[in-house]
């Protein structure tokens, strides 16, 4: 089948309108290319599939630089000053289809678009023609295993510790199969902790890492919450931190605690998670400091919501809690700042906020060569 792409939508497909006027979101696909295309979700009103042949080419196609990139990273085949403004782009359509009005900011990178993620989980394949293992990803649309010779997303450290590991998985005739996943991360200074994940076996316990950000040192387990690209992360906190006046922070969300302990350390500051790994994390990335730490849900604990406090809010994809919204606007306090790893439920919460004026709307490029995008709103009383 062929198809004439209209634009980029916030998933990260190009989408075409086909002749039965079936809408078709296409991976491999940018605006304004014609290409053939095989499907690999058939519904009523739409189907999603990937180009398999580019019939005309977009002037910002660019050669991806792995073979595997639909897996990891499939924005590799555009100009990347191009994705910085698809990013921005696709923020504003998210907010327009909110109704809302506001100016986005160009989208913030560190220039690095290779070589940043410092965490990374291979799946195993076993060759039936030599009777090896090698690092995988599974095929995008499918739940098929296809063997890696290179991955350059993540840092080097993390593919030259695959190939260690899985080279000594070889080197004592082991099967694929006996394995979930191989799990490494690794920290600024190149540092690795890794683990083997073993089918109907416990997961190993992982050796903690440490980084410094904004010039203090956390603690964090590699297979917890912690930040992925952490120069880019810096340079969102340095941005959060000129928009903390307040005395009193409330960091909900708040993982193991470094944005409010980055930003606010030295403020009235409370951060609230849920997760018990990441509260025990944040305890003790706390150490030393006045900060109230607090295991709960953040809509649970809406008692810390005051007017005279500056809001913190980095939910998970889903966004926040209605019930948190609604005590928002109950409330009315001083600033809210939403650090949103998904723009789509972050303008819809955006639209559910009242008596606020949105200061600043600013991308961040965490995730280059993918169509991830992180968001970060500042909005202060009208």
């Amino acid at each position: 089948m062929n198809a004439k792409i209209d634009k980029l939508v916030p998933g990260g497909q190009g989408i075409a309108t086909l002749a039965d006027g079936k809408k078709a979101f296409l991976w491999n696909a940018l605006p304004g290319e014609e290409v053939e295309f095989e499907i690999t979700k058939n519904k009523h009103s739409y189907c999603e599939g990937i180009a398999t042949k580019v019939i005309s080419s977009s002037p910002l196609r660019i050669e991806p630089k792995d073979a595997c990139y639909l897996s990891t990273s499939p924005w590799q085949i555009i100009d990347y000053a191009e994705e910085l403004s698809q990013k921005q782009s696709l923020v504003k359509e998210c907010l327009r289809q909110q109704h809302i009005d506001a100016p986005v900011e160009p989208t913030i990178t560190d220039g690095k678009d290779f070589y940043y993620r410092n965490k990374m989980e291979y799946s195993l394949y076993w060759s039936h023609e030599d009777n090896l293992i090698y690092p995988a990803f599974h095929t995008r649309g499918t739940h098929r295993k296809s063997p890696i010779a290179q991955s350059s997303i993540e840092r080097p450290e993390i593919f030259a510790e695959a190939q260690r590991i899985i080279a000594g998985l070889n080197a004592k005739h082991a099967e694929a199969r006996a394995y979930q996943s191989l799990l490494i991360r690794c920290d600024q200074q190149g540092k690795v902790s890794s683990a083997l994940f073993e089918n109907r076996k416990p997961h190993p316990i992982m050796s903690l890492l440490e980084d410094s950000i904004c010039n203090y040192k956390y603690s964090y387990s590699p297979n917890g919450f912690f930040q992925i690209n952490l120069p880019v992360y810096e340079l969102v906190l340095k941005e959060i931190s000129k928009h903390i006046t307040t005395d009193k922070v409330l960091d909900l969300y708040a993982g193991v605690g470094s944005i409010g302990l980055s930003v606010a350390r030295n403020k009235n500051l409370t951060l609230v998670e849920v997760n018990g790994a990441a509260f025990a994390e944040m305890q003790n990335n706390a150490k030393g400091t006045t900060a109230n730490c607090v295991l709960a849900k953040s809509e649970d604990v809406t008692e810390y919501i005051a007017p005279d406090c500056t809001v913190i809010l980095d939910p998970p994809r889903a966004g926040c809690d209605q019930k948190l919204i609604e005590k928002l606007n109950e409330v009315q306090p001083e600033k809210i700042i939403y650090l949103s790893c998904n723009p789509i439920t972050q303008a819809r919460d955006l639209a559910s906020l009242h008596g606020y004026r949105i200061a600043k709307l600013q991308p961040y490029n965490f995730f280059p060569r993918t169509p991830h995008i992180e968001n970060l709103a500042i909005l202060e009383k009208a």
